[in-house]
């Protein structure tokens, strides 16, 4: 199997004495596809992100390098150098802001965007050319191995499926969507040129996947809307052309015992440790990025609402904010940090008192603390405005020590499989949420426990190699037509 992403499972540097040392990535795409790695072959094509990346890329000569997996894994990783230009304007003008904030919902329309043509430049000259780089190495990559699978991820690589159809028409495609869908009329927002090219591409696929039903019903519409595809809503598939493309939806998951092992690990328990002797009676958790989609804002409003409802809870509740800053170096990420520390001081400065602080926030990347927090929350926040899926809403709750209670925003992905044993809030409603945060506080103990215990249930029965397995099933499904056994 031939995987696709910007991200690397590895990036290269040197050390103190100059030799060179790959620093294995533990992000969520690398962790969910480590199974795939153990159990199949696998060449992975990613972007050169480093300048000792490029160095290694270029040694190469532009082919494989043979790496190792955190376990110990093989696989060929191959990395592609692009035009540092090109590689700004398709990551920072292109995929982040203009489609993530496209798909996660996040533009004022009276105000934004505004299309000019620096950001029509950046599309051509910078998202389509990447993509080409990224197909020209993986119609290299089957020429080397023609009955491979292409595993292609995420809104980085919209427009490499297209390019590589056009190369090897027969090649076996697929493509998993790691965030929301859109619905039609928001999608029309972009210049039809780019729309069209978005969705064309990702119909250049055999199989397309999502992480819930909504969002795949969503792309079929923007796909019956937005380009002269046939759509057919009874099999979900769409045809473009002579092409069929399948459009099907599996939840991403965790390998729970995995988590569970990493929960008991020395960093995890000297960062519990430190936070128990720290804690509030009662500790509300949000654990996120700094990124617009996740809400924090209002979720501090909520806070904010909450506290001046109960002051019976003073001094005995607080919330503990984990944030990850994310992509600093994009203004709209930048001005959001600063609304996110601006909001946290307006909930202390109205209600702190002497020796206490309602609200805390911390904004490192400390996956150690973060960890230690699931173990000990008693509320878990989740109220993105968008989200594919969420992770921290199955990751926390399956080492969580105190019979926490999960709120979540119906727009959540995961909101599809756990609402059922969650607290559903509206992300845009900090009233409701305010109510919900107090709901959670005061539910009976039964309760709180048969709630997470369904969750954590739920979870396991649906782990990532359940999302793996699927993922191939749906290959070989789209492909038992032709009668061609998937190649990984």
């Amino acid at each position: 199997m031939i995987v696709v992403s910007n991200r690397a499972p590895a990036t290269y540097a040197r050390d103190v004495d100059g030799n060179r040392v790959a620093r294995r990535g533990g992000g969520g795409l690398v962790t969910a596809l480590g199974s795939l790695v153990r159990h199949h072959d696998v060449t992975w094509v990613a972007s050169a992100m480093s300048d000792e990346d490029r160095a290694a890329a270029a040694e190469a000569g532009g082919g494989g390098i043979d790496e190792t997996a955190r376990d110990g894994s093989p696989y060929r990783l191959r990395l592609v150098a692009h035009e540092p230009r090109a590689y700004d304007w398709y990551y920072n003008v292109i995929a982040n802001p203009v489609l993530w904030f496209a798909q996660h919902y996040l533009w004022g329309l009276a105000t934004a965007p505004h299309w000019d043509l620096g950001v029509r430049h950046a599309w051509e000259e910078g998202y389509l050319a990447v993509n080409r780089n990224f197909a020209e190495a993986v119609v290299t990559e089957l020429e080397r191995e023609p009955e491979a699978a292409v595993f292609f991820h995420d809104y980085h690589l919209y427009a490499a499926p297209g390019f590589v159809r056009e190369r090897v028409p027969d090649a076996t495609l697929a493509h998993f969507v790691h965030i929301p869908w859109a619905q039609p009329d928001y999608w029309r927002v972009l210049p039809d040129p780019i729309r069209r090219a978005v969705h064309e591409g990702l119909l250049a696929n055999d199989v397309v996947s999502f992480h819930t039903r909504r969002w795949r019903i969503n792309f079929l519409r923007c796909c019956a809307d937005l380009t002269d595809a046939r759509v057919d809503f009874g099999t979900y598939e769409a045809t473009l052309g002579e092409h069929r493309a399948a459009a099907r939806y599996c939840p991403i998951s965790v390998e729970p015992g995995e988590f569970e092992e990493l929960a008991q690990s020395e960093a995890v328990r000297a960062a519990e440790g430190v936070l128990v002797a720290e804690r509030p009676e009662l500790l509300i958790l949000r654990v996120d990025r700094t990124d617009p989609s996740k809400n924090v804002v209002r979720g501090f409003r909520a806070f904010e609402l909450y506290l001046d409802a109960h002051p019976e809870m003073h001094r005995r509740v607080g919330m503990l904010a984990l944030l990850d800053p994310s992509r600093q170096d994009i203004p709209e990420y930048a001005e959001y940090l600063g609304a996110i520390q601006r909001a946290a001081r307006v909930v202390n400065d109205r209600f702190q008192q002497e020796g206490w602080r309602p609200l805390e926030l911390r904004v490192t990347d400390d996956f150690a603390a973060s960890v230690a927090a699931y173990k000990q929350y008693d509320v878990l926040l989740v109220n993105a405005i968008f989200d594919g899926l969420n992770l921290v809403a199955k990751e926390a709750p399956l080492v969580n020590t105190r019979a926490g209670v999960l709120v979540l925003s119906e727009n959540a992905g995961a909101h599809e499989e756990l609402g059922d044993w969650a607290l559903t809030v509206n992300p845009f409603d900090v009233a409701g949420q305010a109510e919900a945060i107090h709901e959670a506080l005061t539910m009976a103990e039964e309760e709180r426990r048969q709630r997470l215990s369904a969750i954590r249930e739920h979870v396991r029965e649906h782990d990532i190699g359940a999302w793996i397995a699927s993922q191939l099933r749906d290959l070989d499904e789209a492909w038992a037509r032709a009668d061609r056994k998937l190649t990984v």
